[in-house]
């Protein structure tokens, strides 16, 4: 695998997504799918080597809908609605990184599926990397994109949702009065052209999304989970060592206003042999913004990668071991990027 770094062209203007569409809606249409009692439902087309998109929180798998298509030409594509997102039920239960790991590897038990290429977003790739954490014999590929756990930094606003009295800011913002300030809020952001301006749309999009208190307590729910007043409070920096010789590559948008971009390249240097990809101009959502480029991209990742084999004795041995980082010297490239205080703090925050 390359590790260079690569970015778009700036100021190109993104493809339209409608131009990716190769199957038709009724393919890839919502299904769900009851396990451990509570109904989850998911997105599936295509057949042959399984992907599995993990969206971010707040979202759904309708994120995906405009690459779905694409990739299921020579893939088995299954995109679910984690717990307490989309159609999927929203109880009152474990929402951390590694019980949605689990979540996923249920349902991929129940569609049959042994082992798949894992493509995720914000905190869907905290869960992807989680999952290669608890099941490496189930992981062929890690695709993450503008993933959390890498550093401390989130934006302010999620920082704010995390305190107490959120579910009375979050039904605010769906007054009529609300709305028109936020959208001219909106609108000036994106006129000065701030990076905040360029995910604001998304953004509000996921609160949009929430229409009722049951929603909007297991949003912030899942987002305690992971993010608190400080900022983010798990990590994957500490055991990234357990994911050597794993293909991975990281996407990223340089003007990521959730998540900087910062994070991508100390991701990269905490994982020899991995990609970098930097969308150029996008914000947290570069698979938004460039569709056609991100699905290029995943393709070509998987085509000429050979799927990760590392067994369970592998990642025992892995383990024991344990981290490199302690006999490497200030100087290194690596060293900095998951060593020092940067490393005590990570370990701080393990997602276990």
């Amino acid at each position: 695998m390359t590790g260079a770094a690569t970015t778009g062209t700036a100021g190109r203007r993104p493809p339209r997504a409608s131009r990716l569409r190769t199957l038709a809606n009724e393919d890839v249409e919502l299904r769900h799918h009851v396990v451990h009692g509570y109904r989850r439902a998911y997105r599936i087309a295509g057949s042959g080597p399984a992907i599995l998109l993990i969206h971010g929180i707040g979202d759904s798998s309708a994120t995906w809908a405009d690459l779905i298509p694409g990739l299921a030409r020579h893939h088995t594509v299954i995109a679910p609605d984690l717990l307490g997102h989309g159609d999927s039920d929203k109880p009152r239960a474990d929402y951390s990184v590694a019980a949605y790991a689990n979540g996923m590897r249920d349902l991929l038990g129940v569609l049959g599926i042994e082992r798949a290429t894992l493509v995720g977003h914000s905190l869907g790739g905290g869960v992807a990397m989680q999952f290669a954490y608890q099941f490496p014999e189930r992981t062929e590929r890690l695709v993450l994109v503008s993933t959390g756990g890498v550093g401390r930094e989130v934006n302010p606003v999620l920082r704010a949702v995390s305190l107490p009295g959120a579910d009375l800011m979050l039904s605010l913002l769906k007054l009529p009065t609300m709305r028109l300030q936020t959208h001219a809020f909106v609108q000036l952001m994106k006129l000065l052209n701030t990076d905040l301006g360029q995910d604001a749309p998304d953004l509000l999009n996921l609160v949009n999304v929430l229409p009722d208190a049951t929603s909007r307590s297991a949003f912030i729910r899942t987002l305690r989970a992971v993010v608190d007043w400080r900022g983010q409070v798990v990590t994957m920096l500490d055991r990234c060592y357990l994911v050597r010789g794993m293909p991975t590559m990281l996407l990223w948008g340089s003007r990521d206003s959730v998540l900087p971009v910062r994070h991508a390249h100390d991701a990269h240097l905490a994982m020899p042999g991995s990609r970098l990809e930097i969308f150029d101009g996008a914000g947290h959502f570069p698979f938004h913004t460039d569709p056609i480029r991100f699905l290029a991209l995943v393709e070509n990742f998987v085509a000429t990668t050979d799927p990760g084999n590392l067994g369970i004795e592998q990642w025992r041995e892995l383990l024991r071991a344990g981290r490199r980082d302690a006999s490497v010297e200030p100087s290194d490239a690596v060293g900095r990027a998951i060593g020092g205080q940067d490393i005590r703090e990570a370990s701080e925050r393990s997602a276990t």
